[in-house]
């Protein structure tokens, strides 16, 4: 048969650049001329950005292939099949991490348990593996846990319901060989929710009062094994005492490592990244990394007005279980003193802290030579100055004689007027924080916030001004100490100020996903600045909560709570997500999700 005349492939490429990506790939199966103008990079680098609406300054991932399967990656990766429900939680789940190999996850509920869960069944289900009810301990619920870096232990947070609905909190640490409860540990407020600092030794708060709106946070290491053995050795070691004012503690603590920073997953400055592909053929005669300043902005010791910790007693604002445990305590003692007299109280407790507060170490914030440093450990908690509202991240380097409990309680070589630790560095939000969450490499910091009005000035320390109901997502490089590109944005919240709720996020090696009070969980691509999907919540009247993600689980797994939050996604992810009816009546369970099975990529 006589064939007729065949287009030219230039012809061909402008009909498809008018054309949506979904018809290119349904005409490219037409011939093999129109397949191989179908598979053209010049087309694809087009389509690419005008149906994702990316500025074309925006280069394309560093480790994608081609235009054509970058595409492919964010169209296709993102879960949003519904394949599994676990039940067994009987009320709100709060929280779930995963293991670092990805073979586990555990799961924190309002029912007071923390559940262990297997992802590597040759069913492909997910099964329940282990349960802990941490209710003979007086615990009121669990809500936050962690794995330690080898997977052998489990740390679990929850608040413990002492006399007059205190603050406290308590930590347990759980051996994931015979599932045995190795130690407890006090926590207070309980929303340090505590962390691992390395294999062996974890980290948890307390608070003094000091006045009505000055207290002490201590910050404590703690040995996990705490056995006969703490008859003759030491298993606690202090930390860190840092002096809070205008009724702000520490809170949400968090540890970096930064043996990567010169070698990170990603790099979020653009420019820096074209600047490491220009180095890319020069490497046999340079084999530096890129280096930023770490030191120039705001780590004086200004700080002493700073050296606030956070929000006294706040953890009615984060979960609903203790509505007046801690906050509400501040706001009742406040309530028969004058400002002038909480004006006084503020004005001394600086003058103290100015008098009795360590001078800092300018060194231990000073950037490195390449291939020194790489040791540097930071704690990472939110805080405050100005009111009690968590509006500040600290940030406090571990010497590397701190890592251990051993030797000598430290503060022995203070002289005895240094009652008080200062701060390192202070980045203000100039808003409410809400959640954060560390990327893989521990390069960068996520920040949940939700703003003060531009130009606020702050004469009350007991009122906060109105916060925004749009959530900024901030990416701050824990290099350079400083915010990288603009905020992530798209999710809402909407309870006061004094009622907030703390949205976990979680961050993978590409995405970072994060939860809403608007029904809905969010998960944006970070190189591309741009949100991916949303997964939403059904029941009326309830928001999802934390979405999660597994480094090797092709699945997302979703909660039933008040609003969303995201907990550990790398590779694949696994979101968290849940509700409660309007009547109060919660019910607890997770589900799975995973990829489309179909595409239209074939």
């Amino acid at each position: 048969m006589e064939r007729g005349p065949v287009l030219p492939d230039s012809l061909v490429l402008e009909i498809f650049l008018r054309l949506p990506h979904d018809a290119v790939l349904r005409a490219g199966l037409t011939c093999r001329q129109w397949l191989a103008v179908s598979r053209d990079e010049f087309l694809w680098r087009e389509l690419f950005y005008s149906y994702y609406r990316i500025p074309r300054s925006v280069p394309r991932h560093p480790a994608a292939a081609s235009w054509y399967r970058e595409f492919r990656r964010l169209f296709d990766c993102i879960p949003c099949v519904e394949v599994q429900t676990l039940r067994e939680h009987t009320d709100q789940v709060l929280h779930l991490a995963f293991s670092h190999k990805g073979h586990r996850f555990s799961s924190c509920s309002k029912d007071c348990t923390v559940k262990l869960w297997d992802t590597e069944r040759l069913d492909g289900n997910i099964a329940m593996v282990h349960s802990s009810s941490m209710r003979q301990f007086n615990w009121g619920y669990t809500q936050f846990s962690q794995f330690n870096a080898d997977d052998t232990l489990l740390l679990v947070s929850g608040v413990y319901m002492g006399p007059h609905h205190s603050s406290s909190g308590e930590i347990a640490v759980i051996s994931l060989d015979n599932y045995t409860l190795l130690s407890r540990v006090r926590n207070k407020p309980y929303d340090v929710f505590g962390c691992w600092l390395n294999e062996t030794h974890l980290i948890s708060g307390n608070l003094h009062w000091i006045g009505n709106m000055t207290s002490c946070s201590v910050l404590w290491l703690n040995k996990a094994f705490q056995d006969v053995e703490s008859e003759n050795v030491n298993v606690v070691k202090r930390l860190f005492k840092i002096q809070n004012v205008n009724a702000s503690t520490i809170r949400t603590v968090m540890v970096a490592h930064c043996r990567r920073h010169d070698n990170p997953d990603l790099l979020l400055d653009y420019e820096a990244q074209s600047q490491a592909r220009r180095q890319k053929g020069q490497q046999q005669q340079q084999h530096r990394p890129l280096l930023f300043d770490l030191g120039t902005s705001g780590s004086e010791e200004d700080e002493d007005e700073e050296t606030g910790g956070e929000e006294a007693r706040l953890p009615a604002h984060r979960f609903s279980q203790p509505s007046m445990s801690g906050l509400g305590h501040v706001l009742q003692g406040c309530k028969n003193v004058g400002h002038t007299e909480m004006a006084i109280e503020s004005h001394v407790a600086k003058v103290m802290g100015r008098a009795h507060t360590k001078a800092p170490d300018a060194a231990l914030m000073e950037p490195s030579e390449p291939g020194e440093g790489e040791d540097k450990t930071y704690l990472l908690f939110t805080t405050g100055s100005l009111t009690y509202s968590p509006h500040q991240i600290g940030i406090k380097r571990i010497k590397p004689d701190q890592m251990t409990t051993c030797g000598p309680v430290l503060g022995e070589e203070r002289s005895s007027d240094e009652f008080f630790d200062s701060l390192d560095h202070v980045i203000d939000i100039h808003g409410h924080i809400i959640g954060m969450g560390l990327s893989p490499d521990h390069r960068y910091l996520y920040v949940n916030s939700r703003a003060w009005p531009a130009g606020c000035v702050i004469s009350d320390p007991m009122s906060p001004p109105p916060i925004a109901e749009e959530i900024d997502l901030h990416v701050i490089d824990l290099k350079s100490l400083r915010e990288e590109r603009r905020s992530l944005r798209a999710h809402r919240a909407f309870t006061p100020n004094d009622e907030c709720f703390f949205i976990f996020l979680d961050v993978s090696r590409d995405f970072v996903a994060s939860g809403a009070e608007d029904k809905h969980g969010y998960i944006w691509d970070r190189h591309y600045n741009i949100c991916l999907a949303l997964a939403t919540h059904g029941p009326p009247g309830a928001g999802p909560r934390p979405p999660a993600a597994a480094p090797q689980l092709p699945a997302v797994l979703a909660e039933p709570r008040q609003e969303l939050g995201a907990l550990e996604r790398r590779e694949r992810e696994t979101t968290s997500r849940g509700g409660k009816h309007r009547d109060g009546a919660g019910g607890g369970g997770l589900t799975l999700f995973q990829c489309a099975a179909l595409s239209v990529f074939g």
